[in-house]
């Protein structure tokens, strides 16, 4: 028996809620079931975004509540770059060096929201820098690297099927541009010393 357009409809509007990677080969699935008037794998299509969801609410149920030291600039204006994060796809944020934008940005993203339908890719010039970033922000949310938060360099990779954050190097990001040119994996990203 064919499956009506509404039941296919009441699907698709559970998508945008699903990580990325997974909305995306779902969406391909759906135009699959339509063009064949909705026979064939519709329960198996249920399934795999009843699947999906629960991936989600795992992620969502650990992301940490951060907490932001005293003092730094980006700490005193998380309320304001929050916002800012919500209602725009581009932000850019400018400072002075010690002010807080590589360890508190990340921490901010994770209290907007974001992280749960894909990583926070978090870019840094050198491997240096990428794992000492993943190490002061995973303390800061209180775990290990490898946890929430992660990083990869040439070479190193801590990051875990659980993690939300990922620190790499800029030729990290780079080289995944490559085997994926929509970088599924991330929902944001985060590019640190941008002049460099």
């Amino acid at each position: 028996m064919p499956v009506t357009d509404p039941a296919l409809d009441e699907l698709a509007s559970r998508l945008p809620a699903l990580a990325v990677r997974d909305e995306q080969e779902l969406r391909r699935r759906l135009a699959r079931a339509r063009d064949q008037g909705g026979e064939g794998g519709f329960e198996e299509l249920t399934a795999a975004v009843e699947h999906a969801e629960a991936k989600i609410a795992q992620r969502r149920a650990r992301v940490p509540e951060p907490t932001y030291p005293e003092g730094l600039p980006v700490s005193e204006r998380k309320d304001e770059i929050a916002a800012a994060i919500r209602d725009n796809q581009v932000v850019i944020v400018a400072g002075e060096t010690g002010s807080g934008k590589s360890t508190q940005i990340p921490k901010i993203c994770l209290e907007a929201g974001l992280g749960v339908r894909g990583l926070i890719g978090h870019t840094q010039p050198r491997r240096l820098a990428a794992r000492t970033i993943a190490e002061r922000v995973a303390e800061e949310l209180g775990g290990a690297v490898g946890e929430v938060v992660g990083y990869t360099v040439r070479f190193t990779d801590k990051v875990g099927d659980r993690s939300l954050v990922k620190v790499m190097t800029d030729g990290i990001l780079l080289a995944e541009i490559q085997r994926d040119r929509m970088l599924s994996r991330y929902d944001t990203l985060i590019i640190d010393e941008a002049h460099e």
